[in-house]
């Protein structure tokens, strides 16, 4: 029981009241089954209904759902929200939200014209699995050496794992098209957000260029010569012109630096999150022990 109670505390206002509003989303799509076609993501349905982009993440249709989505928001929100502050939490959560949901609209649209098989149009697409899938990413932006001890593996492979996890199980269940784009997209948009967008106000920084963060870490050593010219495509796409300068380890456009393309930024990012993450988990222990002396002690009045 003293475990337990460190465990389960330290989470922040903000994860409850978004934990509120998953739970409250699933209760209403249970006593109310008609409000799926008004909240969650209906392809054909989207125009113009175009609210369903956003009101789809939070929207769970199953029981499993609500209950691993609200347990992951509470427990990565714990460790993400004192690193990027409450605000950029939760700007983070609606963008990659969003994003995601655009990109499932439009898969699904063009897997339509493809396979000419109207269930891609009509198929009822929701939860909150896709931001999931980008706290992981963030996770593994800010402590990526920290080591699981339950599965012996650093945190910097978790998003690659869910995802390699995730395609595997999808041959063998009919419904991988509810959640694998999600959380394919998910990811994606996490990192591109990460990497391009995310605004550092403290350091006047935009983004996060380290190799450390680059989209070949993703992937096994031996496959990353192969990724990174592809990567450098689409960076330059994203980027204009920008090229990477060896010699600053960052990015340049026409000579100057990006805005972002600090590394010392970066490595600030990870020791922070570090020194929170070792703050959270000498909280519990503290919390731990002393509930097991007060335990101990109420004992020793009984006896």
């Amino acid at each position: 029981m003293s475990s337990q109670g460190g465990i389960f505390s330290g989470f922040t206002k903000l994860c409850k009241g978004l934990a509120v509003i998953l739970i409250g989303g699933h209760i209403v799509v249970q006593l109310l089954p008609s409000s799926v076609t008004y909240l969650a993501l209906i392809p054909a349905r989207t125009i113009p209904f175009g609210w369903n982009l956003i009101t789809a993440g939070y929207i769970e249709q199953s029981v499993h759902g609500v209950v691993v989505s609200t347990l992951g928001l509470l427990f990565m929100g714990k460790l993400l929200e004192p690193v990027w502050g409450s605000k950029e939490f939760l700007k983070f959560i609606f963008v990659i939200n969003f994003l995601t949901s655009v990109c499932v609209f439009i898969t699904a649209i063009a897997l339509y014209y493809i396979t000419r098989q109207e269930n891609y149009l009509y198929m009822p697409l929701s939860g909150f699995h896709g931001v999931l899938a980008g706290f992981l990413v963030g996770i593994k932006q800010i402590v990526p050496d920290q080591e699981l001890s339950l599965l012996k593996i650093k945190v910097k492979w978790l998003p690659s794992l869910m995802l390699l996890l995730s395609i595997v199980i999808s041959f063998f269940t009919p419904e991988s098209a509810t959640y694998l784009p999600t959380l394919i997209f998910g990811t994606y948009m996490g990192w591109i957000y990460l990497r391009y967008v995310q605004r550092k106000p403290e350091a006047k920084l935009r983004g996060d260029p380290s190799e450390d963060f680059a989209f070949s870490t993703f992937f096994p050593d031996f496959l990353r010569p192969i990724i990174d010219p592809i990567a450098s495509i689409f960076h330059r796409m994203l980027c204009g012109k920008s090229e990477a300068s060896t010699d600053a380890q960052g990015y340049t456009l026409g000579g100057a630096p990006l805005p972002g393309s600090d590394p010392i930024e970066a490595t600030r990012r990870r020791e922070r999150g570090a020194r929170a993450l070792e703050e959270r988990l000498a909280a519990e222990r503290l919390g731990a022990a002393q509930n097991s002396e007060d335990s101990q002690k109420e004992g020793v009045d009984n006896v």
